[in-house]
């Protein structure tokens, strides 16, 4: 399956339901953050995927693993911090 994408530029729900967290790209932000969480409901307190980091600017960060990808099974949610970040999500 094709990896789909989506470009944020605030803390959003991607998707509801099962799928691969499959890249980040960062593309621009003061001190950009990134969370993502196994979350169906757009809440923190859900499986966190990914711990919060700082992505540079620009920066691609690719997730591979064994299936080609994070597996989720609640639902895709990011959360963005800093100042006027933006970042594009790759998923399936």
């Amino acid at each position: 399956m094709a990896a789909t994408f989506v470009s944020l530029t605030a803390t959003t729900q991607v998707k509801i339901g099962l799928g691969k967290l499959k890249g980040i790209f960062v593309s621009s932000g003061t001190v950009p953050t990134v969370a993502v969480y196994d979350s169906a409901t757009a809440s923190t307190s859900d499986p966190i995927i990914l711990n919060t980091f700082t992505g540079a600017t620009p920066g691609s960060y690719t997730f591979t693993g064994d299936d080609g990808g994070i597996g989720f099974s609640k639902g895709l949610y990011v959360v963005l911090g800093g100042t006027t970040p933006k970042a594009t999500i790759f998923y399936e």
